[in-house]
């Protein structure tokens, strides 16, 4: 199933969604959209943290349910 990493999860305000075939493969892409639009040459470790945490199956919700 592709996996989805929403931008705007860990930056509010862009739109960029990053897709992949795995957590690995989304993470190498957030990478290098994170230098390119985001002036970041290396993910610090709490971003990348926040980032593996973000990342789901395409087309489930990101949105924790809240009892």
């Amino acid at each position: 199933m592709t996996k989805v990493l929403k931008c705007s999860d860990l930056t509010p305000g862009c739109n960029f969604e990053i897709r992949g075939n795995s957590e690995d493969e989304v993470l190498k892409k957030a990478g290098e959209h994170a230098k390119t639009a985001h002036n970041m040459q290396n993910m610090p470790p709490e971003v990348l943290s926040k980032a593996r945490a973000a990342i789901h199956d395409e087309g489930q919700s990101t949105k924790k349910a809240t009892a």
